[in-house]
């Protein structure tokens, strides 16, 4: 069993990274559609360039931060107990796991692009970020297994999330100019974000649903009515989600697109002069 910092923590990186995405993919199309191009990550404009690898330190310092909450704070520093890991925290060393995937994506991106020692291409990149996106596809799913019930309902649809984040990233990877691929990887982490959150609410906080609650660190509802009657709230709920994040997209591109709208006329404009003088030319 979890707790509410422990979904509300994760949920904030990935729906900060994930509406970050989402924005900075609108408007590398918007500015240029012919020359999109993916990208695992996205520098902050201006200042100077100083927060130019802002989203690369928070994930790298913030999976380094949850890390150590359930890593040593979550334990009690009793990591191993008569020679073996303690076996009361072993949910705490699973999810340690899955944070240090994301805390070595960020220190490899860091590298790569800061130093000489570590080049690698967008497309490895990508590669190496669906390499933690898998890590915490298995530790949920896996780990969900013996969830029961409401509380395995609600993890059962993160999985599905997280195995969209996956195939988004690999299909970025395989398909550096798609747009669609792109902005598809951060809606699907902005949605994990969101569910991280949902799940906290839900099975931690103020929303558990009738007939449900939580008690000796298990969900449990009353009856099998109440249970299922659960299960479609939570179906509701991802739907809300999504069409929440569709309508953002739409919103955010619709308020993006006419600022570029001349920008882009008059670079057409200049190419299709500069097919024409090329096809002069080739006559002469």
């Amino acid at each position: 069993m979890g707790s509410f910092p422990g979904h509300a923590i994760p949920g904030t990186l990935f729906l900060v990274i994930g509406v970050w995405h989402m924005w900075c993919s609108l408007n590398r199309y918007a500015s240029n559609p012919k020359s999109f191009r993916v990208r695992v990550w996205n520098p902050v404009p201006g200042f100077d360039g100083r927060l130019k690898y802002l989203e690369l330190y928070v994930i790298a310092i913030g999976a380094f931060f949850d890390l150590c909450i359930e890593f040593l704070y979550s334990t009690h520093l009793k990591i191993i107990v008569h020679g073996v890991l303690n076996p009361s925290h072993m949910n705490d060393f699973e999810h340690s796991g899955m944070l240090l995937m994301f805390f070595i994506f960020g220190v490899v991106a860091l590298l790569s692009e800061k130093t000489r020692y570590l080049p690698l291409p967008e497309g490895a990149l990508c590669l190496v970020a669906s390499a933690a996106f898998t890590a915490e596809y298995l530790l949920f799913y896996f780990h969900s297994t013996t969830h029961k019930g409401l509380e395995g309902w609600y993890h059962f649809i993160l999985v599905l999330l997280i195995g969209l984040c996956i195939l988004s990233t690999i299909a970025g990877a395989l398909m550096p100019t798609s747009f669609p691929a792109d902005l598809c990887s951060g809606m699907a982490m902005t949605l994990q974000g969101l569910w991280f959150y949902q799940t906290a609410f839900t099975l931690y906080g103020s929303m558990m649903p009738d007939g449900c609650l939580l008690k000796d660190n298990e969900v449990k509802c009353h009856s099998p009515e109440h249970e299922i009657r659960g299960e479609l709230l939570a179906n509701f709920q991802l739907f809300i989600q999504a069409f929440s994040v569709l309508a953002a997209v739409a919103g955010a591109y619709i308020y993006i697109e006419p600022k570029y709208r001349g920008s882009n006329s008059i670079r057409s404009r200049a190419l299709d002069d500069a097919d024409d003088q090329n096809i002069i030319s080739s006559d002469r």
